[in-house]
């Protein structure tokens, strides 16, 4: 019976497990390096034969093997290796061994199929005649999937391991063990240590055992049939046999007989039906090293013209071999053509990594230079940027040979990669400047492009005006261009600088995108008006438009290959869910979103700033500094206006809650500066509350008062929610402090009702959290005024602090205490029902994640909610239970706060805190405040 099936091994233990069974016969067929003895070894370990003798024949070795008369009384397992190796005599004695096998023995006999001397009979060409009784089975070893690599790697790279690894090695080694088992360990010893890229696999090398067996197969060969062997180590990959004669130099009759030797002799495999090539890729390298120079030189040079007649072109592979045959034009061409035709598919990384690498090669002509480069910068820009790019664009624009027109468009794109993918602002302005003026003698479309990134107002420093002039100057040459795309480029700019500032005829501008066009490049521009659009949208509070501007602009940019627009629309639907309350899983979205373009941070800066705020929200606000500086990856004072701002805010408001207000204030003047100079006015929104409050605890009103002012007088009649809504918050802090500096109750309800009017314009947009804080807020003013007023009942022991969190005005020496009017009857009811609203909006921060938020929330209601009637003397006894109070001191602590932190959130004095967190480690046997995580 003869078997082909992977459950062999299981047949053989069967074998031994029956003794009234015939004798079994095992083929384990397996190429050099897939792992034949170490499954002979794995047989000879079979649980199932404790009781079974074991004899190893290893052929070829001298004096290897049982007699052949040997009488085995005992079930005996036969293990066989390398039969391949045996000669004449050792095979017939072989033979006679195995056909004597009695029942309860069984013999596994491996071999390499290529090097068999008669194909398909590992027993020699004299045929076998096996006894009727005999069951023999067949096992054909196979190479290691990618999963079977990822585990090898594992256990050798560690951390190092990455997918990019794994499939490199894979890719490499074709999955043979023995082969992928050598390279890893060239890549554990490595220096400088491996980090896991597919670039340092490739660099590592062939391993010696490899190089050596490939090496004796192809030098067996006579040196006629050599050279077939060369070609296919140049073309390193399945090659057709017409090809690799041709490659080869050798005529069809002569090249068909050298490819029968080369495949006799295993240099050379089938790889597929009608593709040869080598059986382990990584063999190619070894073989194309040994090849005289001038002979190499020959074998790429027809390599070249014989995949530039493959359909469709490889280009790329091309130019490669034109480049190591020393034809220095034609590589140049190939390599154009390689990154025009993967630019055209959308395949920007693979067009600019193959340009940097020839831009940063010496000696490139001038004229090649001069087509090359403007290709790199473009494909730079709409695609995601390689850190090389920015480097090789600033060498060439100092060429003194290069062409002006061809320098003004590399300029052009350089200060649009230094402004939109590297965060640098100040210097991608003047590069832009630069541009503009060189491109306007020479060239109007590309002068018109250039005006048209100096429209954009996201870039810190130049003003709203400013912008405007260059949109007129833009327009004018984008009309003169004649050119559509160019048109559309104004126009898309044109959507950002009106939807910024709440022009009017902003959403009229969008409607006139082109989304229908026809034309790529008027597509890709659409696609970015309207993520321009939906970006603004948000600031500006239309969170209810967001959600179609962003899909019609990423299907675009899908379909019109722009990356870049992709990604930055990604970074604004995090913003929108972090405003409306979208916060499920919202933390890990934007930390997935930070790694997926880590090698550009500054096009992840809006996750960035979301994972802060929520980080301040949920009270660790050690993770919230680092993510709101961008984890040091770029300044964040190159922050675009409206992001720098909303960062700033969260800052200040840290440093508030920090009780460090001095230094808070000046926070604030230097953010309100860069905003007043930009003087667009909606994006003050996420600063201006936070901002003003800073001033006011710190008693600089004037300068509080006057950003007020200008905020409204701004604003205008401008159509901007958020602003609006951030205007009444910003009222009501100046109203809330002004009151309280004061002593006067009623203005302290006034100020609750200004809180409650940006409240209501938030839950219309809507901004759950801003909502929240807001009404938040309002009900602080209430209770403090009513006990101002003298009606209110302190609960747990809570002091008697103003809304800023620092002591309540004090009375003059001597005297009792402050003056407190009595409150009117009606303000009774205001109080009950603030202290409702405070309940609500405690449950809403919990709902959220907000933890921080919900503590501080709860911590003011205990302190006016009076003590529940029926309740015994003194304080409820907890025993081992924590108490609500140490729960949230604990929640807090595990977090990261430090004792003077959460003392000012809960009103408590840091002596009480460090009493609950040691009552709640007790309580929950936590061994440190991070551990209270854990057991809370």
């Amino acid at each position: 019976m003869i078997a082909t099936c992977g459950s062999a091994r299981r047949s053989l233990a069967r074998a031994f497990a029956d003794r009234d069974a015939g004798p079994v016969l095992l083929f384990v067929e397996g190429s050099a390096g897939l792992g034949k003895t170490h499954l002979l070894r794995e047989l000879a370990e079979l649980p199932e034969t404790p009781d079974v003798a074991r004899l190893w024949w290893r052929c070829g070795a001298e004096g290897g093997g049982p007699e052949e008369d040997e009488a085995w009384r005992e079930p005996t397992l036969l293990l066989v290796d390398d039969v391949h190796r045996a000669d004449e005599d050792e095979l017939r004695r072989l033979r006679r061994v195995l056909a004597g096998l009695e029942p309860g023995s069984a013999a596994a006999v491996t071999y390499r199929p290529e090097e068999l001397p008669v194909p398909g009979m590992p027993l020699g060409g004299s045929a076998m005649t096996y006894p009727f009784r005999l069951t023999v089975l067949r096992d054909r070893l196979a190479p290691w999937d990618e999963e079977r690599v990822r585990r090898a790697a594992e256990e050798v790279l560690g951390e190092s391991c990455t997918a990019e690894a794994v499939s490199a090695l894979r890719e490499r080694t074709g999955g043979v063990p023995r082969a992928v088992v050598d390279l890893l360990a060239m890549l554990r010893e490595q220096r400088p240590a491996f980090t896991g890229t597919a670039a340092e696999v490739a660099a590592a090398g062939v391993p010696a055992r490899l190089a050596e067996l490939v090496l004796s197969r192809t030098y067996a060969l006579s040196p006629a049939h050599r050279p077939l062997v060369w070609a296919a180590a140049v073309l390193d990959g399945p090659a057709a046999r017409d090809e690799l004669i041709a490659v080869a130099g050798l005529g069809a009759v002569p090249g068909s007989d050298a490819l029968l030797r080369a495949m006799e002799s295993a240099a050379l495999a089938e790889l597929g039906e009608g593709r040869y090539g080598f059986a382990v890729p990584l063999a190619a390298a070894a073989v194309r090293d040994t090849v005289p120079g001038p002979v190499r030189q020959d074998l790429h040079r027809r390599a070249a013209r014989a995949l530039g007649r493959r359909q469709p072109v490889a280009w790329a592979a091309v130019g490669e071999h034109h480049r190591a045959a020393g034809e220095c034009r034609g590589w140049l061409r190939a390599v154009e053509k390689a990154a025009e035709s993967a630019a055209s598919s959308g395949r920007h990384q693979e067009a600019i990594a193959l340009l940097e690498r020839t831009l940063a090669t010496p000696g490139i002509p001038p004229q090649a230079r001069a087509r090359l480069a403007p290709l790199l910068a473009r494909n730079a820009v709409t695609g995601l940027r390689s850190d090389q790019t920015v480097e090789v664009l600033e060498q060439i624009v100092r060429d003194a040979d290069l062409p002006p027109a061809v320098r003004g468009e590399l300029r052009l794109d350089l200060g649009l990669m230094l402004s939109n993918q590297m965060g640098r602002f100040e210097e991608g302005w003047r590069v832009l400047e630069a541009a503009a003026a060189e491109l306007r003698e020479v060239r109007s479309v590309l002068a018109a492009r250039a005006m048209a990134a100096l429209v954009t107002p996201y870039w810190p420093g130049a003003s709203l005006d400013v912008h405007r002039g260059w949109l007129i100057k833009a327009s004018a040459a984008a009309d003169d261009s004649g050119d559509d795309a160019m048109r559309t480029a104004v126009l898309a700019n044109h959507v950002g600088l009106a939807m910024s500032w709440a022009d009017p005829e902003a959403w009229d501008l969008v409607e006139r995108l082109p989304v229908q066009s026809t034309d790529p490049a008027c597509v890709r521009q659409a696609a970015r008006g309207l993520c321009n659009a939906a970006d603004s949208a948000v600031w500006l509070g239309f969170y209810r438009r967001v959600d179609g501007l962003l899909a019609e602009g990423r299907e675009l940019a899908t379909r019109s290959g722009a990356p870049y627009t992709e990604h930055s629309a990604s970074g604004t639907r995090l913003l929108q869910e972090f405003w409306t309350g979208q916060w499920l899983g919202l933390a890990k979205r934007c930390e997935e979103f930070v790694a997926d373009t880590a090698d550009m941070p500054f096009l992840s800066s809006d996750a960035y700033v979301v994972r802060g705020l929520l980080a301040v929200a949920q009270g660790d606000w050690g993770e919230a500094r680092s993510w709101l500086s961008q984890r040091g990856t770029f300044g964040t004072e190159n922050l675009p206006v409206p992001l720098g701002a909303t960062a700033a805010g969260a800052v200040i408001r840290l440093t508030l809650a920090r009780q460090e207000v001095a230094d808070a204030a000046e926070q604030a003047r230097a953010a309100w500066t860069v905003v007043a100079e930009k003087g667009v006015w909606p994006w003050a929104a996420e600063l201006a509350p936070w901002a003003v409050e800073a001033l006011a605890r710190a008693g600089d009103t004037a300068t509080a008062h006057a950003m007020v002012r200008d905020f409204a007088q701004g604003l205008g009649e401008a159509d901007a929610p958020a602003a609006r809504a951030a205007l009444s918050w910003s009222r009501a802090v100046l109203a809330e402090s002004e009151a309280l500096g004061e002593g006067r109750p009623d203005g302290l309800l006034a100020a609750a009702e200004t809180y409650r009017k940006a409240a209501a314009a938030y839950a219309e947009l809507p901004r759950p959290y801003s909502q929240a804080l807001t009404t938040e807020f309002a009900g602080r003013c209430v209770l403090a005024a009513d006990a101002a007023g003298g009606g209110g009942e302190a609960g747990d022991g809570g002091s008697d602090e103003s809304s800023f969190g620092t002591a309540a005005p004090a009375a003059p020496a001597g005297s009792a205490g402050p003056v407190r009017p009595p409150v009117p009857a009606c303000d009774r009811a205001a109080t009950a029902s603030a202290i409702a609203e405070l309940e609500s909006c405690a449950q809403q921060f919990t709902d959220l994640g907000a933890v921080w938020d919900a503590t501080r929330a709860r911590a003011l209601l205990r302190t006016r909610q009076p003590a529940k009637k029926g309740r015994p003397p003194g304080r409820p006894s907890h025993s081992d239970q924590l108490s609500p109070r140490e729960a949230e001191v604990a929640q807090l602590a595990s977090s990261g706060l430090t004792n003077r932190e959460i003392a000012a959130t809960l009103h408590l004095s840091p002596r009480t805190v460090e009493q609950h967190i040691a009552g709640a480690m007790r309580k929950t046997g936590a061994l440190s405040r991070r551990d209270l995580a854990h057991r809370i």
